[in-house]
């Protein structure tokens, strides 16, 4: 498998792609020498900067329920389609189920319409593997261990998203193939009330705030630095046994919340500490850790970086951009939530 081939001259849509996983794609994607790589984001939650500089690159402002925006973006001659644009995530859908289910499931739906009109070499769905399985799923995850029972609104349209994108490939043949995400992390990743833990962690470590647990620490989570999830959405839009198929990208291994906090304190030396808070009522899971066998098998994933070495990159990209992230975190924290 040859990605720095598969992609050139090609026309490739990001949906999302302004956020901490679409910027590094599309990054990604710039280095292929593509005909052009589109990005569709309402900026909601992703950011101009993040993005490069490249003439290949076309920005659309606008969401996946706007038709007027989609129209544009598809009117192209589309290969790919990387729909990573989410109503994001866990305590955000709790807080704003309605949002959710539009923009998450509706906006799938619109998506999968307008690229089933287009002959597309692949259609990756962006799912959260730490959404599609139960609480009760043995560990580690598997692709075929999934469950209706979820705890969150999220989680439910990430699962009603993969079940659209299957329904395309199973009546219109659309080539869909099903991306879990396990804990992505890494440069690229603002702070923010409803973001993830770890940008969040920096962010606090950063003004001398104790991080705030909630649980004992002792629950665990497959973070995965987004180097290596990139890598593996280029995979399952270039791997022929990857259509109708659903994939976790994520590392098989599983490290300690109050591990990942120490990590960070001792990367920014702070000294304020850890505050343990009491577990959310919606988290069910104390351990996370997804099967990479499959992803292996047909896509010959591997991910690469470890995550002390992500947590090195999370720390430097923090200082380089620290203006940047300050200016877009600092009204977001007026409690102390770890969201």
């Amino acid at each position: 498998m040859n990605l720095t081939t598969e992609f050139q001259d090609s026309s490739i849509l990001v949906t999302g792609g302004a956020g901490a996983i679409g910027s590094n794609l599309v990054t990604e994607l710039l280095t292929y020498d593509p005909k052009e790589v589109v990005v569709l984001d309402d900026f909601s939650s992703g950011y101009r900067w993040l993005l490069p500089t490249d003439d290949a690159l076309t920005i659309v402002e606008g969401s996946v329920l706007n038709d007027e925006k989609l129209k544009r973006v598809y009117k192209r001659d589309l290969d790919y389609v990387f729909h990573l644009a989410a109503h994001f995530a866990n305590k955000n859908s709790v807080d704003h189920p309605e949002t959710d289910l539009q923009v998450n499931g509706l906006g799938t739906l619109k998506t999968l319409e307008y690229a089933q009109m287009q002959d597309l070499d692949r259609y990756v769905y962006a799912s959260s593997g730490c959404g599609i399985y139960g609480g009760d799923a043995e560990i580690p995850y598997e692709e075929d261990d999934f469950t209706i029972d979820h705890g969150t609104p999220y989680q439910i349209t990430k699962q009603v998203g993969e079940m659209y994108a299957k329904y395309f490939n199973n009546l219109y043949d659309l080539p869909v193939a099903n991306a879990r995400f396990f804990n992505s992390f890494g440069p690229g990743e603002v702070p923010g009330k409803y973001r993830n833990v770890i940008p969040n962690f920096f962010y606090w470590a950063r003004h001398g705030r104790p991080l705030p647990i909630t649980g004992d620490g002792t629950e665990t989570r497959d973070w995965t630095y987004v180097g290596d999830i990139v890598d593996g959405l280029l995979r399952m839009a270039v791997a022929e046994d990857a259509i109708g198929e659903s994939f976790n990208l994520a590392t098989g291994q599983d490290t300690e919340v109050i591990e990942m906090a120490q990590m960070i304190n001792e990367r920014v030396n702070d000294s304020a500490g850890i505050d343990f808070m009491e577990r959310r009522d919606w988290d069910d899971k104390p351990e996370i850790v997804g099967s990479i066998e499959k992803s292996q098998r047909i896509l010959d994933y591997e991910p690469t970086t470890s995550f002390a070495d992500g947590l090195d990159e999370v720390h430097e990209w923090f200082e380089a951009n620290s203006d940047r992230i300050e200016a877009a975190a600092s009204d977001e924290f007026e409690d102390h939530d770890p969201a």
